[in-house]
């Protein structure tokens, strides 16, 4: 366990940091390397916070793909500066049910080109799935990677094979992480190098408020629920190191959003 955080914030980063390390450093997904452009579905989330600091940290420009202002916030408070608001943008990369419209894998990699100074995806971090997997496999540069761990919109993928196999990408598939990838990416979390994105902690008797909020998209980062720690802000052993990293490990707390009326 990290000496510097408590113990919620330090349960918030287990899996979906040592699957966003996968994903994208591990030699076993995208092998990232510096001055790569990651284009990050959800960089607000559970898993495209870590993604987002994991690219950041390793000398990666993230292009962050979120939903909301507020959102896109989040994201430059992590340090990233290229965002796009698919909701602002109006994003419909299906016509009907199964349809689906090239013309907005196009328009979406023209805003990508437009961000990052004419530059294609070197790696897409995929895992909403059916809805933008086609989108996914058009944008990324030739010779890039979609390394893909989940289908949140589906797993019936479809995708114009011409654009992968004339332009030589691949698709990687990956889950988790084995323990010598968890290890690696725990360890950056004690070093200080990447920030729990806990946003909220509910009591155990709350329980069913926190699958809610995460069921309704309503959180931000990671929500926990207190199990055996009696009260929140237990098992900081090294204040001093907290004391530096405070304004990181706290980015995200307090940043739920609020249903729309």
């Amino acid at each position: 366990k990290p000496a510097h955080l408590t113990w919620e914030e330090a349960a918030a980063p287990g899996l979906v940091n040592s699957t966003a390390y996968r994903q994208l450093v591990s030699r076993n997904g995208a092998a990232m390397k510096q001055g790569d452009v990651v284009l990050v579905w959800g960089a607000s989330g559970g898993l495209g916070s870590y993604a987002t600091q994991l690219a950041l940290n390793g000398g990666a420009t993230p292009v962050c793909v979120v939903s909301s202002p507020q959102k896109a916030a989040l994201c430059r408070s992590m340090g990233a500066e290229l965002i796009i608001d698919r909701s602002a943008q109006g994003y419909r990369f299906w016509k009907d049910a199964h349809t689906q419209d090239p013309g907005e894998w196009r328009r979406l990699g023209a805003m990508i080109r437009q961000l990052t100074g004419g530059d294609d995806p070197d790696i897409v971090l995929e895992h909403p799935g059916r809805e933008t997997f086609g989108a996914s496999v058009f944008v990324a540069r030739r010779g890039g990677t979609v390394v893909t761990c989940a289908s949140t919109s589906g797993f019936w993928h479809e995708y114009d094979n011409r654009y992968l196999w004339m332009h030589l990408k691949r698709i990687v598939g990956s889950h988790f992480a084995n323990y010598r990838e968890a290890w690696e990416a725990n360890r950056l979390i004690a070093k200080g190098l990447i920030h729990p994105t806990l946003s909220k902690t509910y009591p155990l008797d709350q329980a069913g408020q926190a699958a809610h909020q995460v069921h309704h998209n309503l959180h931000q980062g990671k929500v926990g629920v207190l199990c055996l720690a009696p009260e929140e802000g237990l098992g900081v052993r090294d204040e001093a190191m907290r004391a530096r990293h405070l304004e990181a490990i706290t980015r995200f707390a307090g940043s739920e959003s609020t249903p729309a009326r």
